[in-house]
């Protein structure tokens, strides 16, 4: 792809990214795409067949720059704890970043079996990415202790989303707060003796 091309490219992804964002999948048009892009209708239908199409190549660009940068970010840390800040940070702070795009979330196509599937896969390997830190840790348990804490933080993310007031240091306190007492929980969990544990 030449350099002209590339930037076309790029312009037309961030324009959809805008306005899929803010205005919804099946609010948004392709013309308005090519206009907030700065180029003709025709061009955007030669780098994408179908606004299908289009919403899946944001997709993909977006999860697939949230794991890139976490592994980034993981590379600053050789702790457990310092591992699980940094997750529960990048976490939140990627809602907090898209509060003004909620609908690239909530107004997706509905019943697209390639977006379903994408969206399957990210999950999994951004499951497997704390799997792995998890298990660098010697933590026992690694997928169950996984899937609690980003439900944790899943769970958090939604105040981000629907509050209007929400600010960037309230998402830094729920990130701190979040790694504290999933760190200290699961310390407890696997320093309790068996007897102790809550009844499986």
């Amino acid at each position: 792809m030449s350099s002209t091309s590339n930037h076309k490219h790029t312009a037309i992804l961030d324009a959809a990214y805008e306005l899929f964002g803010s205005g919804g999948f099946y609010e948004t048009k392709m013309s308005e795409i090519a206009v907030q892009a700065g180029i003709a209708k025709g061009t955007v239908y030669l780098y994408f067949k179908s606004k299908e199409e289009l919403f899946m190549a944001v997709t993909r660009r977006d999860c697939e720059g949230f794991l890139q940068q976490l592994q980034e970010k993981l590379k600053a840390s050789d702790t457990l704890a310092g591992k699980l800040s940094i997750i529960a940070k990048h976490h939140l702070y990627y809602y907090y970043e898209r509060k003004r795009h909620t609908k690239l979330f909530f107004r997706a196509p509905n019943n697209n079996p390639e977006l379903v599937a994408y969206m399957t896969l990210f999950m999994e390997e951004y499951m497997q990415a704390v799997v792995k830190v998890l298990l660098e840790g010697g933590v026992s348990e690694p997928e169950l202790m996984a899937q609690s804490y980003i439900g944790m933080l899943d769970r958090l993310k939604m105040d981000i989303l629907f509050d209007p007031s929400f600010k960037e240091e309230d998402a830094y306190k729920r990130a701190g707060f979040a790694a504290g007492l999933f760190i200290k929980g699961a310390m407890d969990y696997l320093n309790l003796g068996q007897d102790d544990r809550p009844v499986e």
